[in-house]
């Protein structure tokens, strides 16, 4: 084992489950370097997103969540103890465990499984490398599974304006796909590296929604649907998957929603439910090692970070990404 100085750093903590963000108090503490067991290491935290799921893992949402413990799923910093070939790496990632059911990246120190450890890609800074974790590993957790995007698919991102739907059209444009981004504006302004298609779904029904994806896809409907939103673009989805099409799912408005038997087996639809929670640290940045060639490539790009805070502002951070902000919001340690 190898270690580099450990300064005095500071961990959010939280002690309680509470019922609404009103009532949230997040200590800040010293945190006392630990003692790592055999097969850890710990990695100095520069920056980590704020996601979501984050502040309702601090809220108690989360069935798994764990208290007293220290939030946050993404992060991105340096190896400083641990074993000697990898004191000193510069490293990312994300888990469903970290920040839930074990102490997570809203801290200067995070101890790691160094089964978790992968370099961050070289072209990428430490702010940027620790705000794509989450939205990039649900993105392409649910192409993963349904069968990564070919050349000549139509793949529509339901919500392609969310940092999940963001890197959901990344990724199929990187594959060469004909991408679709639906969304409740005119123009898609963040990065692809290839054509997208949108639809401004603000004013629209969902059989207008299906008919402007049949449109864009000759006729034939769209290969893989990546809903991002749940039960309100459900409908709209069944009427535009081609025969034999998937629709990916990560999140719902309402969890009850009519369900069309006959179209899902006379289309020979496939449906698939993806939950990172269920993925930890190890999984999760295995996940996103494989897109680390996109991002050095240029293919990928990583989001664009509106708001840094540090630790001391983190209920207001908290309180905008609760409230749907399209802000990315990370922490600098």
């Amino acid at each position: 084992m190898m270690t580099m100085s450990k300064p005095d750093l500071h961990a959010l903590r939280l002690n309680s489950k509470v019922s609404s963000i009103e009532d949230l108090l997040p200590a800040i503490e010293i945190q006392v370097p630990p003692v790592l067991k055999n097969g850890e290491a710990l990695v100095r935290v520069y920056y980590a997103g704020v996601n979501p799921s984050d502040v309702k893992a601090a809220l108690g949402i989360m069935p798994k969540a764990i208290f007293p413990r220290t939030p946050g799923r993404d992060f991105s910093g340096v190896v400083i103890d641990g074993p000697s070939e990898w004191v000193g790496k510069e490293v990312w990632g994300s888990g469903g465990d970290i920040g839930i059911t074990r102490n997570g990246s809203h801290a200067g120190l995070l101890v790691l499984p160094i089964l978790a450890l992968f370099e961050k890609p070289n072209n990428l800074g430490f702010e940027e490398a620790g705000s794509v974790g989450v939205p990039f590993v649900t993105a392409y957790e649910g192409f993963r599974r349904s069968g990564l995007p070919t050349v000549g698919q139509t793949v529509v991102v339901m919500g392609a304006n969310g940092k999940v739907g963001q890197a959901a059209v990344q990724i199929a444009a990187m594959q060469g796909a004909n991408v679709i981004a639906v969304q409740r504006s005119e123009k898609y302004d963040t990065f692809a590296c290839g054509r997208v298609h949108v639809v401004n779904s603000k004013e629209l029904s969902p059989d207008a929604i299906a008919q402007k994806i049949l449109q864009l896809s000759d006729g034939k409907g769209a290969d893989i649907i990546y809903n991002t939103v749940g039960s309100a673009y459900f409908e709209a989805t069944n009427k535009s998957l081609a025969k034999g099409g998937t629709q990916i799912l990560i999140s719902t408005q309402d969890r009850a929603i009519p369900f069309d038997i006959f179209t899902f087996y006379r289309g020979m639809h496939t449906y698939v439910g993806i939950d990172t929670l269920a993925l930890d640290c190890i999984e999760s940045t295995k996940l996103l090692n494989l897109l680390r060639a996109g991002f050095e490539s240029g293919k990928l790009k990583p989001f664009k970070v509106d708001r840094v805070f540090s630790l001391d502002k983190a209920l207001e951070a908290y309180q905008l990404v609760l409230g749907g902000a399209q802000d990315r919001v990370v922490f600098k340690l």
